[in-house]
């Protein structure tokens, strides 16, 4: 079974976006697809990025278990809230941190805000770190407007989840297709 990690990129404390990686992670794992885990930058603290792991001469346990969760996966999805525009820097130093092992990895994006506009303005500049960096980027996104009221705390939607279902399984799809083809 292929392994998905999905990267909950917010440290922000009372932060929105994990609900929508909680969400993937349980509608991956409940419809057996793939196996989801979930790597929450906000346990790891990361200092801010001053050289790319393979350079780094001692690099810290964290470093060391973010990257190896990183190689391990077959596919990411990236969570992201947007910010001013942007993605957080959380997720730029972890970008920025690691190089191979973002190299073809299919990637997928949920944008997420707490607005209408479900964070489409982070994408850009995203995808063009990841581009740059040699990732392989998915089409399909799973964008998320208004977080707050259309996911709990512990990633259930709070309304209309057959829609919610429909677009996740999508997105999904999508996903897998690519690492299918790229696995070959």
């Amino acid at each position: 079974m292929r392994k998905i990690a999905i990267i909950s990129s917010s440290v922000r404390t009372g932060a929105n976006s994990p609900r929508v990686a909680q969400y993937l992670k349980q509608y991956i794992n409940a419809h057996k697809l793939a196996e989801a885990s979930i790597i929450d930058l906000a346990n790891y603290q990361f200092p801010i990025f001053d050289e790319r792991l393979k350079f780094l001469k001692n690099p810290s346990e964290p470093v060391l278990d973010f990257a190896a969760k990183i190689k391990a996966a077959d596919a990411l999805i990236i969570v992201t809230p947007e910010y001013n525009g942007g993605y957080p820097a959380s997720l730029k130093n972890v970008v920025d941190l690691l190089h191979e092992e973002w190299k073809r990895k299919p990637i997928a994006i949920s944008m997420v805000s707490a607005g209408p506009f479900a964070g489409t303005q982070v994408v850009t500049s995203l995808l063009f770190s990841l581009w740059k960096i040699g990732a392989t980027m998915v089409p399909t996104m799973f964008p998320v407007p208004s977080v707050q009221n259309n996911f709990d705390e512990k990633g259930n939607p709070i309304q209309d989840r057959e829609a919610i279902d429909k677009r996740a399984a999508s997105f999904v799809s999508e996903l897998l297709w690519y690492t299918e083809k790229l696995s070959n």
